[in-house]
């Protein structure tokens, strides 16, 4: 088990339950636009946000965001550790930045110094476009073996002047290589992990990297945080990270649908039955299992585990309730008397 840390009033590991977030992709220095945007992602389901801070002026609207902000925040800071300071200063809930990038060892002292005084944990964050040029030549490229050692490189910065509230990431756009690094941190190291496929695409592309790269990774029991990268509306990442956990069971939150891919036996109009099922569950917060299935013949067998779930006939369907038949009714009332047996759940 990893060791823990809190960002705000969000564990991070040490068997806390794993947590999502987003980055806002608004100028920071616009409080309101930051905010509408961070209002946003919680409601969606997102539990910490990281927002930019590439100057002063961004550094120095933490406090009004704080101030405004549902969710803790992550100041994401690159080489300048003046901005670190500041954001500290301003009551930033973690800071993302690499100690190794920031210059003289009294710098990376007094980012320690502050966060420690402050209770401010620090999450290092190695990608593997922009390792090192030294463990890229000895390595031969970003390979897993050079990003924990580069990641261990910053650790050692840290923990030289007593800090240890410590996060770690290491991804690459590359799914494979993604996994190895943090399976390869997670056997030696105990530091908490914030999982992600970098670079990961637009929606089409970049779901199926993340639910590949993360959901594997957390199926494994490694990973304590994550986020989902895509190019798109931060809200869509959140939708898609909990997605991820409902497939891999580490949340039970709403209605969950399974069905079936369709064969020869099907005899109703299975697809769009489908679709109008999950656009109807949106609205349903129960924890529960509904199926939509094909034929009467495997329908009710195969999905004995769900809630309740529909099969088709010839222009009737049957009705079900934890496998057991309990009504058999028209195609066309199918989903209206479905919906009706999940409100009596």
């Amino acid at each position: 088990m990893s060791r823990q840390i809190h960002v705000g009033g969000v564990a991070v590991g040490g068997g806390a339950p794993v947590s999502i977030q987003s980055m806002t992709n608004t100028p920071t220095h616009d409080v309101e636009a930051t905010l509408s945007q961070i209002r946003a992602l919680a409601a969606a389901g997102c539990e910490i946000v990281r927002v930019a801070v590439p100057d002063e002026r961004a550094a120095r609207a933490i406090g009004a965001l704080k101030a405004g902000s549902p969710l803790p925040l992550v100041a994401d800071i690159h080489f300048d550790y003046r901005l670190a300071l500041i954001a500290a200063e301003q009551g930033i809930d973690k800071i993302r930045i690499n100690p190794g990038n920031i210059g003289a060892a009294e710098r990376v002292e007094a980012v320690a110094k502050t966060c420690k005084e402050r209770g401010i944990p620090i999450r290092i964050g190695v990608n593997g476009g922009s390792l090192e040029r030294e463990l890229l030549e000895r390595y031969g490229g970003p390979t897993p073996e050079a990003m924990v050692e580069s990641a261990m490189g910053h650790v050692k910065l840290l923990e030289q002047y007593g800090f240890e509230d410590i996060c770690i990431s290491l991804k690459t756009s590359n799914v494979p290589t993604t996994m190895q690094a943090y399976q390869l941190m997670a056997q030696r190291y105990d530091y908490p992990l914030h999982l992600g496929v970098t670079e990961a695409g637009t929606p089409a592309m970049g779901v199926l990297k993340s639910a590949v790269g993360i959901g594997g990774l957390l199926a494994l029991g490694i990973g304590d945080t994550f986020r989902v990268t895509l190019t798109a509306d931060p809200v869509e990442e959140i939708v898609a990270a909990r997605q991820i956990l409902r497939a891999i069971g580490l949340r039970r939150e709403g209605a969950e649908l399974i069905s079936c891919p369709t064969c020869g036996r099907t005899q109703i109009q299975l697809i769009p039955m489908a679709q109008q099922v999950e656009e109807l569950l949106k609205t349903v917060d129960k924890p529960i299992t509904v199926a939509v299935m094909g034929c009467v013949v495997n329908g009710p067998g195969e999905a004995r585990h769900a809630d309740v779930g529909i099969a088709g006939g010839n222009g009737e369907g049957v009705l079900f309730k934890h496998g057991q038949v309990v009504a058999r009714v028209p195609e066309e009332q199918l989903i209206p008397e479905l919906m009706k047996l999940i409100q009596t759940l």
